[in-house]
């Protein structure tokens, strides 16, 4: 195809992508019925991962939780049973560490059978400044922030390319898409998460791979304790999220296959004028936002409990 064809298709599939985009304003995507799938989401002992739990069980789907947390896995197990789930197995997974994801997901492939959905939730904040950081848990962040992700696709995606079905779900964060003062190793740690989804999710779309989904999830901070302390300047503009909002609406990106999926909505505005604004602009707007003070009052919780 030559030059003038080619960018005079593009040029029109564009003006059709942007027409469809703006129809879907005003008509809800349709939904995808993912009744009897196998879905396994890290982290799932609170938080986040165990409100996405009873969520996936109350679409019936088979329900697999992973954390190192195994009294939290219990609860999160009981209430996506009261849920709907038409089964629920839990594992104790210790995400950071290589060797035992993959003899985890062995297990879980003996077990329960081929993954179809995989949440990929688990996650730790040091909240410490960099130099302030021992290297210890900067290499703990990046393992179960990132590298956790590369083992647990390596674990479960096989299948779901010869099946050519499946959807992959990045739980990453703003923080991946626009840096913090006092974040260093976690903005890192969830740019490379981001990175790494948007790069296999090409892989599968140039190797004809339809019907394996992805979706990346960057919501602002929110109110599940792993950030406590955390201040934002402006609530109306960035408000601190309520994790139940939260939780059903990365399970509608799910459903609709978004493929990114930004929370607030702010985010999205605040993203592009990142990339758009001179550089002395964009920190300005950092301040005026609170991106430099946000982390001093942070108190966190446990880096035990992986969210």
């Amino acid at each position: 195809m030559n030059f003038i064809l080619e960018t005079l298709q593009v040029l029109l599939m564009s003006i059709w992508y942007n027409l469809e985009a703006f129809v879907h304003l005003f008509v809800p995507r349709k939904r995808k019925n993912i009744e009897g799938e196998v879905v396994l989401i890290s982290g799932a002992g609170s938080g986040i991962g165990r409100l996405m739990a009873q969520e996936f069980a109350a679409l019936n789907t088979v329900l697999v939780l992973w954390d190192i947390n195994q009294e939290g896995m219990k609860e999160t197990a009981r209430l996506a049973k009261e849920s709907g789930a038409s089964r629920v197995h839990y594992y104790v997974c210790d995400c950071s560490n290589k060797n035992e994801v993959y003899r985890v997901a062995d297990q879980v492939k003996r077990e329960v059978g081929d993954v179809s959905i995989l949440v990929n939730n688990a996650g730790i904040v040091t909240g410490k400044k960099f130099m302030d950081a021992p290297d210890s848990l900067i290499e703990k962040t990046m393992e179960v922030n990132t590298m956790a992700h590369f083992w647990t696709y390596k674990a479960f995606l096989p299948a779901m390319i010869a099946n050519n079905h499946g959807h992959l779900v990045s739980i990453a964060s703003s923080a991946g898409l626009i840096s913090c003062n006092g974040l260093a190793d976690y903005c890192a740690s969830k740019f490379a998460a981001i990175g790494f989804a948007e790069s296999v999710g090409l892989e599968l779309l140039a190797t004809g791979k339809h019907g394996v989904k992805t979706t990346i999830v960057c919501p602002y901070f929110i109110n599940t304790g792993m950030f406590d302390g955390c201040q934002t300047k402006w609530p109306t503009l960035l408000p601190i999220l309520d994790p139940t909002y939260v939780a059903k609406k990365i399970i509608q990106a799910v459903l609709t296959d978004q493929v990114l999926l930004l929370l607030p909505k702010t985010m999205y505005l605040i993203t592009a004028l990142k990339t758009l604004l001179p550089v002395k602009q964009g920190i300005m707007l950092g301040q005026y936002l609170g991106a430099f003070s946000l982390m001093d009052h942070f108190t966190g919780r446990a880096i035990k409990k992986q969210e």
